[in-house]
């Protein structure tokens, strides 16, 4: 089975719709979601409603700290990341709060383990930012291959069965084969909101037969959606970080 991962959507509408486009017409058939559908960008509603008709034909998803934020006032953030978040709580209806709220934190399907963050603790939504950070969450789970977002930087890390790390980024649209002889740690980066200088939306692609991934980069109407967040009254900054992938 092919599937599309998709993490931090983060609210873009123009990044996620030129991401699923891309997702099916590479064959996909089945999406798995990791996460931080709303914060930063301008439609929540949107978005959140998307996600809701795809769980319902059979896609997974978990929860992000940001879907936990709409019901959690003392989630802490940045000023920015603050200033949406209040701005996205009056935009939500009560059913799509709900649905963000019963999100579970993690789910696992046959070897695979999908976490907003990290496996080692998933309410704390630590960050890996290296292979120690990536060592902790391999340590915590038996999965094969865990599936994460968070850090909005795509990369990919394997365990050894003596906990050799390796660690590198991945190259876009160049398959990796995750051998069964390691563990594997696949870092998504972001589709609303990349932050490793590149504004293209990200995701990736695994096929569960093969056993290889794909990350993938698809440009979008980055203007657009950065005229959304202005046009709302939300922080510039937000706006203005998307054409340099920041």
């Amino acid at each position: 089975m092919l599937l599309a991962v998709f993490a931090d959507i983060h609210a873009n509408r123009q990044a996620f719709v030129a991401c699923l486009d891309y997702a099916r017409s590479r064959g996909a058939e089945q999406m798995v979601f990791l996460g931080d559908y709303v914060g930063y960008g301008a439609d929540p509603e949107w978005t959140v409603e998307t996600v809701m008709g795809l769980v319902e034909n059979g896609a997974l998803a978990v929860r992000g700290n940001h879907d936990n934020a709409v019901g959690t006032p003392s989630e802490s953030m940045n000023a920015e990341a603050q200033a949406a978040m209040e701005w996205t709580r009056g935009r939500l209806p009560a059913e799509q709060r709900r649905f963000l709220a019963d999100l579970p934190l993690e789910l696992w399907d046959e070897d695979r383990l999908y976490v907003h963050s990290e496996a080692s603790n998933p309410p704390r939504w630590r960050y890996v930012q290296n292979a120690p950070d990536a060592a902790r969450s391999l340590i915590a789970t038996q999965a094969h291959i865990t599936f994460c977002g968070h850090i909005h930087r795509p990369a990919l890390y394997s365990m050894s069965s003596t906990a050799k790390m390796t660690s590198f980024i991945p190259t876009a649209d160049v398959p990796v084969q995750l051998s069964g002889g390691r563990q594997w740690l696949a870092v998504l980066g972001s589709v609303g909101q990349p932050r490793d200088g590149d504004p293209a939306a990200a995701f990736a692609m695994f096929d569960t037969d093969s056993q290889q991934i794909s990350y993938c980069r698809v440009p979008y109407d980055v203007e657009a959606a950065a005229q959304r967040i202005r046009d709302n009254g939300l922080p510039h900054w937000l706006a203005d970080r998307l054409a340099v992938g920041r």
